[in-house]
């Protein structure tokens, strides 16, 4: 358990050290809430769908997490570049513990980057129907750090250069978000594109924090609990097979 600590420990070090590393994160989010939520708010409005900044606010949030839990992987190529990577697979612990260590680390990172985001999110008009529910948000905000950390992770394990791994993770995620109902509804969609989206585990992110904060589930709490705790678990025992076989 002890490496878990430091390895825990050890991200949000790296993290809340690099002031211009926690404001650049979120140029990207500010830029889709101001662009998209007034840019398109009033063509939503009048197609019928109300007020668009609410519906786009849950989505942004978990594009934060998405982005930020996922690139935490690049970590594991700098860890390997400068040798502490070495150091942690030579010590007498498990592999697992390491993975699990790295995954809780950047997901925390993640859900502190999606929290600031949902707080910038109230200044531009987002206002959730509950607060009394934020509590179960945060639950739904870790469950979907957890799932790309350890996607982020297991990338990085058999990637050996920076440029290799930014090209695989931009390639897997920016489907992975724009077919997530972050930005539209995923209701009316063609058939093809509609079975897609509902094969990516981001899609039921998106719909469980709508619920939550705007009572606006499609698939429901329990469904999208369900699916995320399977991916979750599913990708943690593939990252932590791909990362036992790193070799240094």
């Amino acid at each position: 358990m002890k490496v878990i600590y430091v390895l825990w420990l050890r991200q949000l070090k790296r993290y809340f050290r690099s002031r211009a590393r926690i404001v650049g994160s979120l140029g990207q989010p500010l830029l889709f809430l101001l662009a998209l939520g007034f840019g398109f708010g009033p063509i939503y409005t009048k197609a019928g769908g109300g007020n668009y900044i609410q519906f786009l606010a849950p989505g942004i949030i978990a594009m934060s997490i998405l982005f930020t839990a996922t690139f935490s992987g690049i970590e594991v190529l700098w860890d390997k570049q400068f040798g502490f990577l070495k150091e942690i697979l030579v010590a007498p612990v498990s592999r697992l513990q390491i993975m699990v260590g790295r995954t809780l680390g950047g997901a925390t990172v993640a859900v502190f980057q999606g929290t600031i985001v949902f707080f910038l999110s109230l200044i531009f008009g987002f206002r959730p129907t509950d607060l009394t529910l934020l509590p179960l948000a945060l639950i739904f905000m870790v469950l979907i750090a957890v799932i790309f950390t350890a996607l982020g992770t297991a990338i990085a394990s058999f990637i050996e250069d920076m440029q290799g791994f930014q090209l695989i993770i931009n390639f897997v995620i920016m489907p992975t978000f724009f077919l997530s109902g972050a930005l539209f509804p995923i209701e009316g969609l063609p058939k093809t594109v509609a079975v897609v989206s509902s094969m990516n585990p981001l899609t039921y992110g998106v719909d469980a924090l709508r619920g939550i904060l705007i009572s606006s589930a499609r698939f429901g709490l329990i469904t999208d609990l369900a699916v995320l705790l399977c991916v979750a678990a599913v990708i943690m025992a593939a990252g932590s097979y791909l990362f036992s076989r790193i070799q240094i």
